[in-house]
């Protein structure tokens, strides 16, 4: 195994006199005494739905590469990195996989890396993931960025020409800061409202209680324990209690109406949507979504949280994965369209428009409904408009010629 890492990773040398890019946020214990980290958080299932939804649609999405052809742009299927993004990056995975691995790494650190394999021409052969919690970023004293990624005890050493590195919101441009870290005591709390429900429903649902007697227990820590054994638990309810020696057990009222359980756990998950921009909705709180602004609630979704994930993600891509004397021609682009298509009716009534304009020909549409063409002998690639709609300085003319043709039609009734 160490020879094959050894073989993928092309190191550079070790840097000289580095230069800390330590964040200034960790994981670790929140204020309500729970360890917050990407993992404990992902077994909660607000941020699990959050993390899941987001990645899973950034990566069902199209990704294409194209080529500026004048004022617009065309598919490039002979592109090599149009087989990498949008089938298989390497031997061993997806795409799909690759981009859903690549955005719950920014979701939950704050940064995805890939290293970048290419061929002596400078072309891109693979894109492996790396962990980002194996992986460093430093300057050296240059001031280039290099990474240094760990991996069975070794150090790896790739230059910033390796490693497509996709930093998530950070204060310095280089590395993203982890939202699970930035939101940890939100995240905890959530933990700590799951934890304190299931020790509730694991005690059968039942408050605790005091057991209390007018003599005196030599030995009450066995008494308790005597007690929780015979009661306590699911497995021990309605068991009748056999009280002896004086004993009295007098139950305590039930916390939850008072500490509003139920309420503070469907803020948690409202907290939690609003750290990674989910509409509570697509998380199944269906509370505060109706049938008039449910698709706006979607829509703003795309627009606010999708959209800026896509830009973020391209905009390296076009960066790190083209070479120098491509950039400028050829770029990636995700077609984001069919998350905002609507229903049916909607979709329908929007062609009509756009064939009735002329913008769209039926064969357009087809595409976009995934049909057949028409052939072009039967119309199917006719951008068509209305006949009643003109230019503005045409109908100065068609008024004066329709304004001469009746002077003269009465002209000859006078005539007659």
């Amino acid at each position: 195994m160490a020879n094959i890492f050894g073989r993928l990773f092309k190191s550079r040398d070790k840097p000289k006199d580095r230069v800390s890019q330590a964040p200034a946020f960790y994981m670790g214990q929140s204020i309500s005494g729970k360890v917050v980290n990407e993992r404990s958080s992902m077994q909660t299932t607000a941020v699990f739905a959050c993390v899941r939804i987001i990645a899973e649609t950034v990566a069902s999405l199209p990704l294409h590469t194209y080529k500026y052809v004048g004022d617009g742009k065309e598919k490039v299927y002979s592109h090599p990195l149009y087989k990498l993004l949008h089938d298989e990056p390497n031997k061993e995975m997806t795409s799909f996989t690759l981009r859903e691995t690549m955005m719950t790494h920014l979701l939950l650190w704050g940064n995805a890396y890939c290293q970048i394999i290419r061929n002596g021409r400078g072309e891109v052969l693979g894109l492996y993931p790396l962990l980002p919690d194996k992986m460093m970023v430093d300057r050296d004293k240059n001031g280039e960025i290099y990474y240094a990624y760990q991996k069975e005890g070794l150090i790896y050493y790739l230059g910033p020409d390796e490693v497509l590195h996709i930093p998530g919101l950070g204060f310095d441009g280089v590395m993203g800061y982890s939202p699970v870290a930035l939101a940890k005591n939100a995240i905890g709390l959530n933990i700590a409202a799951e934890e304190y429900g299931g020790r509730f429903f694991a005690n059968n649902a039942t408050p605790s209680g005091i057991l209390s007697t007018s003599g005196t227990i030599k030995d009450p820590t066995k008494v308790r324990d005597a007690w929780q054994a015979a009661y306590g638990g699911t497995s021990n309810s309605n068991k009748v209690a056999v009280l002896e020696d004086g004993l009295t057990y007098q139950p305590i009222s039930m916390p939850n109406s008072d500490a509003q359980f139920l309420e503070t756990r469907k803020f948690q998950i409202e907290e939690i949507c609003r750290i990674f921009q989910v509409p509570p909705h697509m998380v199944a709180d269906l509370s505060k979504s109706s049938f008039s602004n449910i698709e706006n609630q979607s829509i703003s979704f795309v627009v606010h949280t999708i959209r800026p994930w896509l830009v973020r993600i391209e905009q390296a891509m076009n960066r790190k994965l083209f070479k120098e004397s491509e950039k400028g021609n050829y770029f990636v682009s995700f077609n984001a369209s069919a998350l905002m298509r609507g229903d049916y009716k909607s979709r329908m009534d929007g062609y009509s428009i756009g064939i009735q304009n002329g913008f769209f020909s039926v064969n357009d549409v087809r595409r976009m409904e995934n049909l057949d063409p028409i052939s072009a002998e039967e119309g199917g690639d006719l951008y068509l408009t209305n006949g009643n709609m003109l230019p503005l300085k045409m109908a100065g003319a068609y008024a004066k010629k329709a304004l001469k043709e009746s002077e003269s039609s009465e002209g000859e009734v006078e005539e007659n």
